[in-house]
């Protein structure tokens, strides 16, 4: 006769022995996958059957295929629905121990500030919906990107890597941001750029704003300031006489405040420096034809070569006496000038026109035939009732 009390025995010391799983519904276990059908997939759990689980526990796309999804001798995670499903197999669901593990892990992402990467599967009024282990994760239309976004539609489908920005486990409601990625991502960006950019670098950028003092340039994530003064060689009055927003453009780190975040540029070319040309043509004394550019109190401007200007002093425009520059003179008239000193060092060159001619009484002879200017010209209105005795 047998004894029961012996077989109980050997059965338990037998299982101790395998060290089988004990197991509950609702439990969450891990398995290993031995065999994917069209249908199910059969999951080893150390238990004394095998698991199953149904292709509606593994995926919500039921034209998906189980063999995409899950392989032979994969690690998963499932939880426990049946002890048994009729057939001697436990009834396992992934998706549902997906959805619990996969709560956990979004409530610590949302704590840590760890991205997670999703992919957006729809678009719905007001942004985009991804899933993450089947939760429904909410991206706001003004969350998408740094940039602004005209058709939400265009992100299905794509993987983003976001950060949980709202999580609320009770409501069953997450909201993340891909903008939020960016934007360190940018934040970061900017940082290696401060670090590494350097005074007198050339560098390569796109005009992003005209201001009426200057330009501002994109350097790849860091804007520079173009002062008017630096953008042209020449006078200008307004930058958009040299540049459009969207142009790209070359230039020179002319100063770098890392503290004020501050970055000075230059956009005339530095090695073509018209002070060199300048000297090289003309010395004091030389007498030379240039343009009259601009009016001060005491004198006017004359542009000898493109980019320098000198300073003809209301004294030396004139032998007679007179107010002011545009008494005698007109923007854009040329003339002759004598070179009186050159300031290499402080970018000054004193000028005059009246010492310009043979005979400082003919002091504004012009060597441009269309545009000769006699000293009847300059004071026909006060010679207009001028009499003569006899």
């Amino acid at each position: 006769m047998v004894n029961e009390n012996n077989n109980d025995t050997n059965m338990n010391e037998m299982i101790d022995q395998y060290e089988f799983n004990k197991i509950h519904t609702g439990d969450i276990i891990k398995g290993k996958v031995i065999k994917v059908t069209d249908s199910e997939v059969f999951v080893n759990i150390n238990y004394f059957s095998d698991g199953i689980i149904p292709k509606e526990e593994i995926t919500k796309d039921q034209e998906a295929s189980l063999a995409d999804i899950l392989a032979v001798d994969e690690e998963i995670d499932v939880m426990v629905i049946k002890n048994s499903d009729g057939e001697g197999n436990v009834l396992l669901s992934k998706l549902k121990a997906d959805a619990i593990k996969g709560w956990d892990e979004l409530k610590e992402f949302f704590e840590s500030k760890e991205t997670v990467k999703l992919t957006v599967k729809e678009a719905v009024k007001g942004g985009a919906i991804g899933y993450y282990k089947g939760i429904r994760v909410f991206i706001p239309a003004s969350q998408l990107s740094l940039n602004y976004v005209e058709d939400i539609n265009t992100f299905v489908g794509k993987e983003l890597e976001v950060e949980v920005i709202e999580f609320d486990s009770e409501k069953s409601r997450v909201v993340a941001s891909a903008k939020a990625i960016e934007k360190k991502a940018q934040e970061e960006k900017r940082e290696a750029l401060w670090s590494a950019i350097k005074k007198g670098e050339k560098k390569e950028g796109t005009v992003s704003k005209l201001v009426k003092f200057g330009a501002f340039v994109d350097l790849d994530g860091i804007e520079g300031l173009v002062h008017i003064s630096d953008l042209s060689w020449s006078r200008i009055k307004n930058p958009s006489e040299v540049v459009s927003v969207g142009d790209k453009v070359t230039v020179y780190v002319q100063n770098v405040d890392r503290e004020k975040k501050r970055l000075s540029l230059v956009l005339k070319d530095v090695n073509q420096d018209p002070w060199k040309e300048l000297t090289s043509k003309y010395k004091s004394g030389s007498v030379v034809q240039g343009k009259v550019t601009n009016f001060i109190a005491i004198g006017a401007f004359v542009e000898l070569v493109p980019g320098v200007e000198g300073l003809v002093h209301i004294s030396e425009i004139s032998d007679e006496h007179i107010a002011k520059p545009s008494d005698v003179l007109k923007i854009g008239d040329s003339v002759k000038v004598k070179v009186l000193d050159i300031d290499e060092k402080n970018k000054k060159v004193s000028l005059s026109i009246k010492n310009a001619s043979e005979s400082s009484k003919e002091f504004l002879k012009y060597n441009d035939d269309s545009n000769d200017v006699t000293l009847g010209d300059l004071f026909k209105d006060k010679l207009k009732n001028f009499k003569f005795e006899d």
